[in-house]
């Protein structure tokens, strides 16, 4: 599979929904740190889980963190803490959910709330 990453800053990306034979192209593609920030089951049993994709990025040296928002809405605490990882794990960074949206939107909103964003 090809990752469908785009590019907030040069050191910020998101991407749809990844599985773990994902991760050697995320690493391929320079990425040191991945976030999930989908709960495991949102889409049923089909849906990687967080723990795959983690076991798979950790054994390929990237880092992993786990920080799950549902579909239906974030709080400004969820988008500071968002805030918090993404300038504390090593970059560039690739963040994922259902479509990517999730992920852009608490960028976004931890932004506005004075949390700086690595470029």
């Amino acid at each position: 599979m090809t990752l469908e990453v785009r590019w907030l800053t040069p050191k910020i990306a998101v991407c749809p929904q990844i599985s773990a034979s994902d991760i050697p192209a995320a690493q391929e593609a320079g990425f040191k740190s991945v976030i999930c920030n989908r709960p495991d089951g949102e889409e049923g049993p089909m849906q990687p889980s967080q723990s795959e994709v983690s076991d798979a990025a950790k054994a390929m040296g990237l880092a992993f963190a786990y920080h799950p928002v549902t579909s239906t809405g974030h709080t400004p605490e969820q988008a500071l803490q968002m805030g918090a990882l993404i300038n504390s794990l090593p970059t560039p960074i690739l963040a994922y959910c259902r479509s990517g949206a999730r992920c852009t939107n608490l960028i976004g909103l931890a932004t506005q709330l004075g949390q700086q964003v690595p470029k």
